[in-house]
């Protein structure tokens, strides 16, 4: 549309009404959609604070999962803050010792550690550490360190050692994992094709790096074969030396020692920790306490 100033060659874009009209219900959606992922966000963040009421209602919703472990957070929260309040909820925490569920067990092992004044959660931990899953059994290894027990120290041990993946049945071997490769619990590590029957996948239940191969993509397995075996992440041998230099003896300096010899590799903070753990296993071994 020509303008009707002094320059004839002035075009004036004329109004586009029903692009301005349509674009409205977009930006409404546009709009609800941030809001649903906000909410979303915040009422699955563990850092949300909870009421006494909300706690008590997220440790019975089972259905999902991400609630009980946020209650079980802002319990060890006050536990750590000296709320003896929070012992109301002691029952319902002991209840899931024995919850199917790995992701309730290994976060109660975890958190039972805070109250080491606690005779039940000292016997719970006792069940614990012979748990079937092995980041249970850790969990709860370390969390009897605080209670001046040494029922877990194999277990703070085994940390430090690769740990061994085998076949739970027999089949062809279908894996593209390769040595050093990083990988999470629940990772998918290998797949194995049983003659006529359904594929078997094999998840990592623990976190780390894959140290050996121990066969190749395409191998014939049978039940028990050692597939691979994991490192243990830098975290957890932090915490198992932490560990073991209050309850570690003579015969673990072997795996302790190890920490304290490749310098290429190892974390700084590892080495010192290693070499710490050494000096009181070492002291200890000679009955000095100092």
């Amino acid at each position: 549309m020509k303008g009707n100033g002094n320059d004839p060659n002035v075009t004036i874009a004329a109004p586009q009404p029903n692009r301005m009209r349509a674009s409205g219900p977009i930006l409404i959606l546009a709009i609800l959609f941030v809001v649903a992922s906000f909410l979303t966000w915040y009422f699955t963040w563990f850092g949300r604070e909870l009421s006494d009421a909300e706690i008590s209602k997220y440790l019975l919703d089972e259905k999902q999962p991400r609630h009980v472990q946020h209650a079980l957070l802002q319990i060890q929260q006050r536990i750590e803050r000296q709320d003896h309040a929070a012992r109301r909820w002691y029952p319902q925490i002991l209840t899931l010792v024995s919850n199917p569920e790995t992701e309730f067990r290994l976060t109660v092992a975890w958190l039972m550690g805070f109250d080491n004044g606690s005779e039940e959660f000292h016997q719970a931990l006792l069940r614990l550490v012979r748990d079937p899953e092995p980041i249970v059994r850790r969990n709860a290894a370390l969390a009897l360190v605080r209670f001046k027990d040494v029922s877990g120290r194999e277990e703070l041990v085994s940390i430090l050692q690769p740990y061994n993946v085998r076949t739970t049945t027999d089949g062809m071997l279908v894996s593209a994992l390769r040595r050093d490769s990083q990988i999470s619990r629940g990772a998918l590590l290998a797949r194995i094709q049983p003659a006529d029957a359904k594929v078997i996948e094999i998840r990592s239940p623990l976190p780390g790096t894959v140290e050996t191969i121990a066969l190749q993509n395409g191998a014939k397995v049978s039940a028990g074969d050692l597939i691979l075996t994991i490192r243990s992440d830098e975290g957890s041998v932090w915490e198992a030396l932490r560990g073991l230099q209050l309850v570690g003896e003579k015969e673990d300096l072997p795996a302790v020692r190890r920490y304290t010899q490749d310098r290429n590799t190892l974390p700084e903070r590892i080495r010192q920790q290693a070499a710490l753990t050494t000096q009181a296993i070492e002291r200890r071994a000679k009955g000095l306490n100092f």
